[in-house]
């Protein structure tokens, strides 16, 4: 788990061995079809659908930070808008816009729909949406020691989750961004945007997108320091993640491990299409590029879909 390669970030750093025991994954990223059917039958309304609670929010700022005006406190998510020129990649707000109304079923904010895109991963779901929807399911969400041991798909320290070479035969096995990011996508995978679930090679395991199209996450908490505060020699034995949240440049958010990389991913900006990348994620944020699968050992129990 993890990697001693020196261009990775220091958050992946160093490379340490791990046991998990067996489990099973859902083949793919839960699709909006899925979602669906979850919602549905639950009438569950998600994270970016409910107006925010001021007092939930304040808990993950700075003390002292002001309340806002009332009508920013409204039912939003984030979405990527590619910027029409080259900006600054130190500011993100040149890329990500808070849109009102925007959600899992209007993914885009209001006047998008799903209509077309049913086999597409859902995006836009926290991570309390991403539980809700594995406990329905009879799941869970995977740890991050089962989800990298899944992208891995039996490969030891190679590179990406199907070898050392990103395009082998020049030929491409995710759905990252190719250009100038943000601005700049050249397409040249085929997709400027999310991708169907299996659109691209299946790894070892037969898991598809486990890098690109978008990032998933994970029930563990994120600790930037997590690898490098291991003992020499450590090995660890189904880890389930720290008992808190840790993040030095953003001490005050509570953050999960979100895993894979996404289609936003590209060579000169957030290079994670790597099974060891990580990052940490606010645990009631939603975005365009952030989704899900869910995970089952023996011994659970699961409940019919």
């Amino acid at each position: 788990m993890g990697t001693n390669d020196p261009d990775a970030y220091p958050r992946e750093r160093p490379a340490h061995s791990v046991l998990v025991d067996g489990f099973w994954m859902d083949i793919s990223e839960v699709t909006n079809r899925q979602f669906s059917d979850f919602v549905g039958s639950t009438g569950y309304i998600t994270t970016a659908e409910r107006k925010p609670d001021w007092n939930e929010l304040r808990r993950q700022l700075p003390p002292g930070t002001p309340k806002p005006p009332e009508e920013m406190l409204t039912p939003a998510s984030l979405v990527f808008t590619a910027p029409d020129q080259p900006v600054s990649l130190n500011d993100y707000t040149q890329w990500w816009k808070w849109v009102p109304g925007a959600s899992w079923k209007n993914p885009e904010g209001p006047g998008s729909n799903i209509k077309d895109k049913m086999d597409f991963p859902v995006v836009h779901v926290s991570w309390d949406d991403a539980e809700a929807y594995c406990a329905w399911a009879g799941k869970r969400l995977p740890t991050e020691a089962e989800w990298e041991y899944a992208a891995r798909g039996g490969l030891i320290q190679q590179k990406y989750a199907w070898g050392n070479e990103f395009t082998p035969s020049a030929k491409f096995m995710a759905n990252t961004f190719q250009g100038r990011f943000p601005d700049q996508n050249l397409n040249l995978d085929g997709y400027e945007g999310l991708a169907s679930v299996r659109s691209f090679p299946p790894n070892a395991y037969g898991l598809y997108d486990m890098i690109g199209n978008v990032w998933e996450w994970t029930g563990d908490w994120y600790d930037e320091a997590a690898y490098s505060s291991l003992k020499k020699d450590e090995k660890l034995v189904n880890p389930t993640g720290p008992a808190r949240s840790n993040d030095p440049s953003d001490p005050w958010s509570l953050k999960r491990v979100s895993k894979g990389g996404s289609y936003l991913c590209a060579s000169n900006y957030c290079t994670n299409y790597r099974p060891s990348a990580r990052q940490g994620t606010s645990y009631d944020s939603g975005m365009s590029n952030l989704g899900f699968r869910c995970v089952i050992a023996p011994g659970e129990t699961q409940a019919a879909e």
